[in-house]
């Protein structure tokens, strides 16, 4: 039977993209994504919960994504989960999940029209990730 992993989220990124290079040269940008949602509870009061993401995009994605991707800027991500795990200073074993992004669409046009004289959202794919390597 097949399974499916996919990871779908629009927020607002949280600082500028960071880019970093793999020890095989391999660029990879990173950044994190909040996403909200509200509720009345019983007594009728507004609740709101904060979530973060981490997401990773590779190669041409990450280029675009050093260019494009701002502190407060609204994205489109979408992609597949992918969960690390590595030894912390103490020898504790952690795990560290992140969306690696295939496809991100920035919405918040305002934000364009001041960087690219336009008002149209960009989109990118990266179909040529690597498998499994990580720059840690």
């Amino acid at each position: 039977m097949r399974s499916l992993n996919r990871a779908t989220i629009i927020g607002h990124v949280g600082k500028d993209a960071e880019i970093n290079f793999t020890s095989s040269a391999n660029k990879m940008a990173t950044f994190r994504v909040a996403t909200s949602e509200s509720w009345k509870d019983k007594d009728g009061v507004l609740q709101e919960r904060t979530d973060w993401h981490n997401v990773v995009a590779w190669r041409g994605l990450a280029d675009v994504c050093e260019r494009l991707v701002r502190k407060g800027v609204r994205v489109y991500v979408e992609g597949r989960l992918h969960t690390r795990t590595f030894e912390d200073k103490d020898g504790q074993k952690r795990y560290h999940t992140e969306i690696v992004a295939e496809n991100i669409l920035l919405l918040d046009s305002r934000r364009h029209e001041h960087e690219n004289g336009d008002a149209e959202a960009h989109h990118a794919e990266d179909k040529d990730k690597p498998t499994g390597e990580a720059p840690f």
